[in-house]
């Protein structure tokens, strides 16, 4: 489904963050990118997304080098993943189902489908009660719980966290860890980018760890080691 092939990457002033990276991602699968922060978790994210460009090497998402699908095509290409990021990024002056709806409406969506649409996936992560507060009125949960229902509402195959569970306490933190273990059941793929031990310890899935701008481990059933 995801494939990198000998990725590298080198930002101007020759800063190298990602080096010969290669490995494959199946459909439906639970995938951890570990690693401290820094060693380019969140670079190779945005490789997959094509929101940057490989120095060397390609990335293919269901056979498809991305790195060469034309420009005005890629808001297109990109509505297949699903993202959650640490800082929530909601609008402040939005509700919940604002926030949410929004996703839609810029697609052409009918209200009628969007109603029906947000609300289903606000059941989905337990939030139906919150549709019309607005995100200062929410905890640090419940704001990921609403960019995670954000990020479901285009039934993206591929959801992508990275460091979803950074701003939060260690209660919030295994709330969203569950969350995201009922989105995998139901049929997404995963890729959860983290530097938490505890929550890769858990979770007991793939693991793929970076260290040194390199890929150094890759484990099923994989545990936090470096």
């Amino acid at each position: 489904m995801i494939k990198f092939q000998n990725v590298a990457k080198i930002y101007p002033k020759d800063k190298l963050i990602l080096e010969a990276i290669s490995f494959e991602i199946k459909e439906k699968e639970f995938v951890s990118l570990a690693g401290k922060s820094g060693v380019g978790k969140t670079t190779l994210l945005k490789l997959l997304l094509a929101q940057e460009k490989p120095t060397q090497g390609r990335v293919f998402f269901r056979n498809t080098d991305i790195h060469r699908i034309k420009k005005r095509l890629l808001p297109k290409f990109r509505r297949n993943f699903g993202i959650v990021f640490q800082d929530y990024k909601l609008f402040l002056q939005k509700t919940v189902y604002e926030n949410i709806a929004y996703a839609l409406e810029v697609t052409g969506k009918a209200d009628s489908e969007i109603e029906k649409n947000v609300f289903q996936v606000l059941e989905i992560v337990n939030m139906a009660d919150r549709a019309f507060h607005f995100p200062q009125e929410l905890s640090g949960g419940e704001k990921q719980r609403t960019a995670i229902a954000r990020a479901l509402i285009n039934r993206p195959e591929v959801i992508i966290a990275d460091e979803p569970t950074g701003n939060l306490d260690p209660y919030h933190t295994w709330d969203i860890v569950r969350l995201l273990l009922k989105i995998h059941e139901l049929g997404a793929t995963v890729i959860l980018a983290t530097h938490n031990k505890e929550i890769i310890n858990f979770l007991q899935k793939r693991v793929i760890t970076l260290e040194d701008k390199k890929l150094i481990r890759d484990e099923q059933e994989g545990r936090f080691i470096l």
